[in-house]
């Protein structure tokens, strides 16, 4: 091979190119006659790895272009022989005038981002590249060409206005994103500067770190007085505790809500109902101002108990028109018999009197009735619970029932054969069984049926609920009747004190409510149902006792008096001069010797004599500074195991807790007949 021409055996499709091409037809000629500089440029072309590559001949005619150059010159295949205004010919402006330069001057040229458009795939295009040219030179020194070079740039170029477009977009949606976070805390801020609930922010030990304006304006406080300073400063005491509690709570994430009483700066006080939230180390905080709420609430409660009191004043007068009936009728009743007993005494006519006294007694006893009654309304009577079977004591009254309800009513008892024992006072469990019959029979004026059942019951979860009880085991006592009924409304004041739907003088209301508080005072509770024109179900609950009952009869009141040994001293105090005279007798018809004082002050000084004392008998309520339990107690410090008899209308709750005395001790509850105090003497003196 020629060694002129050994450059142009290069490998790849360039060189091949480069072999095949028709020299002798361009300007240049056979390649064996080009200057040595253009051999050169040749070869730099062959072995280069830059894409485009043209060589210009001296009237800047296309002499030859690579393969990559003659793909985006679709218009005019190979360019080869046209001029540089010819294949750019929509560019010639840019394109030419460095190629005239460098032609002319013999300085090459170099050019970044020349913007060319190019036909490709059928459709014109616009590329970027950046260019560079360098002269070739024949051997006398004269200009014959450039050796052209470019590398196409459209893809960076792309990609950089696409960053550009993707900054630019950025940027204007940071620029919107700060625009709106202006507003937002624009908003935010003057949310804050004119909300009128109190904003807060305290950190985690309960000290302000910001307030809002709202402060000023409900409290007086301004921002200076309140940033640094514990929240309690300004909170009443009592709601101390309650506002550690909330933010605490807000320290381990919960969202507490409080109430709670701030102090005005001019010493008044508000109600605020505050809602929390902790955000990183410190809570924020939103308080409301419920003052003229709970003003409301008070004014109505206040508005409720005026009616609550005029509810009372209102029941209080039927109970006053009830009860001066009764009474009066129990009076007459008394006052005529003893009338009659000392007139017949002063005719010499003795022997008549003793229906008079049976009178008398008969209506001091129904007196008694009323009075227990109204004491167990007012849960306030001296209960003597023992172990009953309700099985024995119901059917001990069933004549009784029966004979108190008529001829024209049935009366049916069915149940367990073996019920549950109940801790119960068995007088007033007979008191209220016998007060439910009687209200079942005045709702049956036509006749009809009773049915008394006993069952023992388990009260579960859900029903005690309901039944407003503990859970456990329950005794069930029920009354049900064929009557009238009630209705719901009835119903619902049924267990009222002093409500009856009878007519003036025929009831004091107090039936119901005597059954109701002897139930919750034994630990109970008393349910209705009713169904107007079909009939009532009443049903009593006691809790269950666990061990045997005790089935022995209540005491009968019969005037024999048991005897005694001759000697026995007994302590009697009592502020009533009658009772303490007629207690006295009775004593010495006993055959006691009875020592009588007026208070407390007076019998704990002959209990702490030398005088020796069988047996206290004291009135629970007395004058003096010391009552009849504190009495006792003292005496029996003086004297261990001193025999106590208590006789009272009434007994505190402070005193017997529960209905239960000591060993040794006895409750009597007035009015007694004698031979119930000589029983109870004798049980406390046995001889």
């Amino acid at each position: 091979m020629n060694s002129t021409l050994a450059f142009l055996s290069g490998g790849g499709e360039m060189g091949q190119r480069m072999r095949d091409h028709d020299w002798a037809a361009t300007p240049l000629g056979a390649p064996e006659t080009w200057p040595q500089s253009l051999r050169t440029a040749v070869s730099i072309c062959l072995n280069s790895p830059v894409l485009g590559t043209v060589l210009w001949g001296p009237d800047l005619i296309m002499l030859y272009n690579d393969a990559y150059i003659a793909s985006m010159a679709e218009r005019h295949p190979l360019a080869l022989g046209r001029t540089v205004s010819e294949v750019w010919d929509n560019t010639w402006e840019t394109v030419a005038p460095p190629f005239q330069r460098a032609m002319a001057t013999g300085q090459g040229f170099a050019q970044d981002r020349v913007e060319l458009p190019i036909f490709r795939s059928g459709r014109q295009e616009t590329t970027y590249w950046n260019i560079t040219a360098t002269p070739i030179r024949g051997e006398d020194g004269s200009i014959v060409g450039l050796f052209n070079q470019g590398f196409e740039i459209t893809s960076q170029i792309t990609a950089e206005s696409q960053r550009s477009a993707a900054e630019t977009q950025l940027k204007a949606l940071n620029e919107r994103l700060a625009e709106e976070v202006a507003i937002r805390t624009e908003e935010r801020d003057l949310m804050w500067d004119t909300a009128p609930d109190l904003m807060a922010v305290i950190d985690f030990s309960g000290v302000f770190r910001r307030v809002n304006p709202a402060w000023t304006r409900l409290l007086g406080y301004s921002p200076r007085r309140l940033i640094g300073r514990h929240v309690n400063e300004f909170i009443v005491p009592e709601d101390h505790s309650s506002t550690v509690n909330a933010y605490e709570r807000a320290a381990r994430g919960e969202q507490p809500l409080v109430i709670n009483r701030f102090v005005h700066v001019d010493g008044s006080v508000r109600w605020l109902s505050w809602a929390a939230a902790p955000s990183g180390n410190l809570t924020y905080a939103t308080g409301r101002d419920i003052t003229q709420d709970k003003e409301r609430e008070a004014e109505l409660e206040r508005a409720q108990a005026q009616l609550r009191q005029s509810q009372k004043m209102e029941a209080v007068g039927q109970l006053t028109g009830g009860l001066a009936h009764d009474f009066n009728n129990l009076l007459m009743a008394i006052s005529a018999s003893l009338d009659l007993i000392r007139l017949r005494i002063d005719q010499d006519r003795g022997q008549e009197t003793g229906k008079y006294i049976e009178a008398a007694q008969g209506a001091a006893s129904r007196a008694a009735a009323l009075t227990h009654r109204l004491l167990a309304f007012s849960r306030r009577q001296t209960l003597a619970p023992r172990p009953t079977d309700a099985n024995i004591l119901i059917e001990g009254m069933l004549d009784l029932i029966r004979r108190t309800v008529g001829p024209e009513i049935s009366v049916e008892c069915s149940g367990d054969q073996q019920p549950w024992i109940a801790l119960v006072d068995p007088s007033q469990l007979e008191n209220a069984l016998l007060n439910l019959c009687i209200n079942a029979r005045d709702a049956m004026p036509s006749g009809g049926s009773i049915h008394i059942k006993i069952d023992s019951r388990n009260i579960d979860v859900d029903s005690a609920r309901r039944k407003d009880l503990p859970p456990g085991d329950y005794l069930r006592l029920s009354v049900s009747d064929t009557g009238t009924g009630m209705t719901p409304e009835v119903v619902a004041r049924a267990f009222d004190p002093f409500f009856t739907t009878k007519p003036l003088g025929m009831g004091t209301g107090l039936g119901l409510s005597m059954i109701y508080g002897f139930a919750k005072q034994s630990g109970g509770q008393v349910r209705i149902q009713s169904t107007p024109a079909v009939g009532t179900e009443v049903s009593i609950y006691l809790p269950r006792h666990l061990g045997e009952a005790r089935n022995d009869r209540a005491l009968t009141t019969t005037q024999t008096l048991p005897g005694t040994n001759a000697g026995e001293t007994v302590l009697v105090v009592d502020d009533e001069p009658t009772v303490r005279m007629l207690v006295a007798d009775v004593l010495q018809d006993l055959g006691y010797r009875a020592i009588e004082v007026a208070n407390g002050p007076a019998g704990l000084e002959v209990l702490h004599s030398e005088i020796h004392i069988d047996l206290l008998v004291t009135d629970v309520g007395l004058p003096g500074g010391m009552n009849g339990r504190q009495l006792a107690d003292a005496g029996r410090l003086r004297r261990p195991g001193l025999p106590v008899l208590f006789i009272t209308g009434y007994a505190e709750q402070a005193m017997f807790e529960d209905s239960q005395t000591d060993p040794g001790m006895a409750v009597l509850t007035k009015p007694f007949a004698v031979a119930k105090l000589a029983a109870r003497i004798r049980q406390l003196l046995p001889g």
